[in-house]
């Protein structure tokens, strides 16, 4: 089968190393996947603007502007070649649900946007997926789609590092979850080394925010992080994010707001373990259970005493390596991409849902 995912892909966030491993698990199991365009030379994916030749679409949502791009024609193209059937919509932000606010985070801006958006969808597919073990919404179904790719795997080695604590990601809507972990952190500032934030936004507005009136969504405290001594970083390709997470001892593992009240997944939560860290999940103990298995509650940042974590960590890395490592095993056989192919295909061809993360409504 050959699989057409259509993605406004960027260079420094989003899905890249996760498309890269769906091409390399399609190679494997004798299927092709392909993004719609133009080759990028900046982007390292299989690009292709062959509609004719595709079997399925499945649009990868990340961002409700991405559609409004190209030359107008790309819809006409993409639905009159490929039957309603066998197109597949991940919804990847939330947006296909009721209006959501959480902490300061939202998933649309009025009513007006949010019935454009739901209305667009449902024009395009029936099959409507979200990276969550528990949608909302009766009409749509469960598909983690993102997943841990073996080959990013990093020996697990704390002798030496750069960093005490890093976080790879842009600060959208992120301020919050990362405050919590910070004055974790200035609790036991004497023990902790360099802290580092690698991405946009955290210590200024990215200069596109102000253009499309959404500077709430990098709201942070320039001042805090001075004072606390965090150094920040620019962005780096997708597919040095394993590297550099592998330079710290942990990397916080944090979810927006609106993702963690509807218990999304992100690719962060599949690309951390893979480094040579520890990642700690800002996130519901009960979906770091489900998605990393019952030992992985122990790197689960509770509700308090963050600070006594953090400084665990720092005394026993080599306890918390052992976890680490049971993680990867659990991830290996749940969460791979050859095994979100089988799913996505499954979901493609009608096939009855199996265990696990695919099917209607769970």
């Amino acid at each position: 089968m050959k699989l057409m995912f259509v993605y406004w892909a960027w260079a420094d966030q989003g899905s890249g190393n996760v498309i890269q491993g769906y091409t390399r698990a399609a190679q494997a199991l004798g299927h092709e996947v392909v993004v719609y365009g133009p080759p990028n030379p900046t982007i390292p994916l299989n690009y292709s603007l062959d509609v004719a030749s595709v079997d399925a679409v499945v649009f990868i949502f990340e961002w409700t502007t991405q559609l409004q791009y190209g030359d107008q024609l790309d819809l006409v193209r993409l639905m009159g070649r490929v039957p309603r059937s066998r197109r597949v919509i991940i919804d990847g932000d939330g947006n296909y649900n009721d209006l959501i606010t959480v902490d300061g985070d939202y998933n649309h801006k009025d009513p007006s946007a949010h019935g454009r958006w739901v209305e667009f969808c449902d024009t395009l597919a029936d099959k409507i997926y979200q990276p969550t073990l528990h949608p909302r919404r009766p009409n749509v179904g469960s598909f983690l789609f993102y997943a841990y790719d073996p080959a990013w795997d990093v020996p697990l080695d704390f002798t030496t590092k750069e960093f005490t604590m890093l976080y790879v990601g842009h600060a959208k809507f992120r301020w919050r979850p990362m405050k919590r972990v910070l004055q974790a952190v200035e609790a036991a500032r004497t023990k902790v080394g360099r802290v580092g934030l690698v991405g946009v936004g955290w210590d200024q507005l990215p200069w596109w925010a102000s253009e499309m009136a959404i500077e709430d969504w990098y709201a942070s405290d320039p001042q805090y992080l001075q004072r606390l001594d965090v150094e920040v970083i620019p962005p780096v390709p997708f597919g040095e994010v394993v590297g550099w997470m592998s330079k710290a001892l942990f990397n916080p593992v944090l979810l927006r707001p609106i993702f963690r009240h509807l218990q999304f997944v992100t690719p962060r939560v599949f690309e951390t373990p893979a480094a040579n860290t520890i990642p700690l999940f800002g996130f519901d103990p009960v979906q770091v259970k489900e998605i990393y298995g019952d030992a992985a509650a122990d790197l689960a940042l509770g509700s308090d005493a963050l600070d006594d974590k953090i400084l665990d960590v720092i005394d026993r890395p080599d306890h918390y390596a052992g976890i680490v490592q049971g993680i990867r095993d659990e991830l290996r056989v749940k969460h791979s991409h050859v095994a979100r192919l089988r799913e996505l295909i499954a979901i493609i061809e009608d096939q009855p849902a199996g265990t696990g993360s695919l099917g209607k409504g769970n």
